[in-house]
């Protein structure tokens, strides 16, 4: 135990460093109730984080009422029953505190930091938001919050440069009725379509404590922490069960697009249907973006930026949600320069790839950059209380910090190049983006060989 210890404290890179398991101890409780607290003890640092997980994201909505798991992210900031708006920024900035949140396909989520002592108000503001939002919510504050969402749309789809792909590609990548085949934000129509009785429906079903999660990490005991939770979250009421059936299998339709935009430059979209996060070839997919383009050395950023000269950037990622997941390429043309040539080239790579596989020193560059990257996210509390959240969630177990590096570790130059085989020759969505009347710009659908 006192070996333990010493790793939470000297920090997770220095554990990593010296050899030692990396370790992130945590306890696990669950009230009557249903919510799940996991408190992560860390005397370095005199602060706190709260990081509140409701295991509700665009993924639960269904079509023609999408958007509201976005929504209520706005909406749980506009006041509950004993903090009404603006108190819950006012109170946690009057102690020296911030908050924040997001909405992704899986999860939405609510995180404060500051202080230590700031703990117990961090918690009694999450429990009266999660207990007693609905009974001041009105119309007023669902159409000031739409509106804002909507603005919130146009800033990131409609008049963001390249935004207006995010729309298609969803519906392209996964078929209809899919959790995944529409945008996490929504459609201006749904959201123009959201009642308050529809905004209140879904906080009954989604937002209770058997569907939440509650990381408390830093300098905190965790006796105290379980006697605040269960002072403030006990009375809340179970909400209903949430059944959840897996999509049904599906295979991608190989599928071309070309979109006008605003832009300068074109812009290529590969996209490929992959696999779900902690699959067995999710790690691997990981290292062959990495080789494909996570590098100034690397095969596309060579062949396409400093090499050739064909374009200004290029990314590569593997998306592995909850459910499902794809696999990207993206990569902006320079001045003069058509889609067609980039994505001959990024063919030429994936084929060589495919058929040699990637070199002993691209593997351990590709490994050592994940797992710096991936340590550098977790030395701060807040990082460590996200991923212990996202942990549980994905696997049952909060401190699977570990297990998550040993995936990469675990990765052969053989299954990279078994993967690119399998997911990334296959069927894809190809979308180009060219400027306004440069339609000759775009890229054209080819057979993979």
């Amino acid at each position: 135990m006192r070996k333990l210890f010493l790793i939470a404290i000297v920090g997770p890179a220095l554990a990593a460093a010296q050899g030692a398991p990396l370790r992130v101890p945590a306890t696990v409780d669950t009230l009557p109730n249903g919510l799940t607290l996991i408190v992560h003890e860390d005397h370095s640092v005199p602060i706190v984080t709260t990081n509140v997980w409701y295991h509700v994201g665009s993924g639960d909505e269904k079509p023609g009422r999408t958007g509201f798991a976005h929504l209520f992210e706005h909406l749980m900031f506009m006041g509950s029953q004993n903090a009404p708006y603006p108190q819950f920024d006012r109170l946690l900035e009057a102690a020296g505190a911030n908050n924040n949140g997001s909405t992704t396909e899986d999860r939405t989520n609510y995180f404060e930091w500051g202080p230590s002592t700031t703990a117990p108000l961090m918690l009694w503001l999450e429990a009266d938001r999660m207990g007693w939002l609905l009974p001041p919510m009105d119309a007023p504050k669902v159409d000031l919050q739409r509106d804002v969402v909507k603005n919130e749309r146009r800033q990131s789809y409609e008049n963001q440069p390249y935004g207006l792909v995010n729309d298609y590609l969803p519906k392209l990548m996964y078929p209809a009725g899919h959790p995944y085949s529409w945008p996490v934000i929504g459609s201006m129509a749904d959201l123009s379509a959201a009642s308050l009785e529809d905004v209140k429906d879904f906080f009954r079903r989604y937002y209770a404590p058997n569907n939440a999660t509650i990381v408390v990490a830093g300098d905190v005991k965790p006796d105290d922490v379980r006697a605040v939770v269960r002072k403030y979250f006990a009375d809340i009421p179970r909400g209903p069960a949430i059944d959840r059936p897996a999509p049904a299998p599906f295979t991608v339709k190989d599928t071309a697009i070309v979109l006008e935009d605003r832009v300068q430059l074109p812009r290529l979209y590969l996209n490929w249907h992959t696999v779900k996060g902690w699959h067995a070839d999710d790690a691997a997919l990981d290292i062959a973006s990495y080789v494909l383009a996570g590098s100034r050395t690397s095969r596309l950023t060579q062949a396409l930026v400093y090499g050739g000269e064909l374009a200004t950037n290029v990314n590569a990622y593997q998306d592995g949600k909850r459910l499902d997941g794809d696999f990207s390429v993206i990569a902006t043309a320079r001045p003069g320069k058509g889609l067609d040539t980039l994505r001959v080239v990024i063919d030429a790579e994936l084929a060589r790839l495919a058929a040699d596989g990637p070199t002993a020193r691209e593997m351990d560059e590709a490994r050592n950059a994940i797992e710096a990257s991936f340590l550098r996210s977790i030395e701060q509390v807040m990082g460590k209380a996200d991923r212990l959240n996202a942990y549980y969630y994905q696997t049952g177990n909060p401190d699977s910090f570990q297990a998550d590096l040993d995936r990469y570790k675990a990765v052969t130059a053989a299954d990279v190049q078994r993967v690119v085989r399998q997911y990334l020759r296959t069927a894809r969505v190809m979308a180009s983006v060219v400027p306004q009347g440069k339609l000759d710009l775009a890229a054209k659908k080819a057979v993979i060989q």
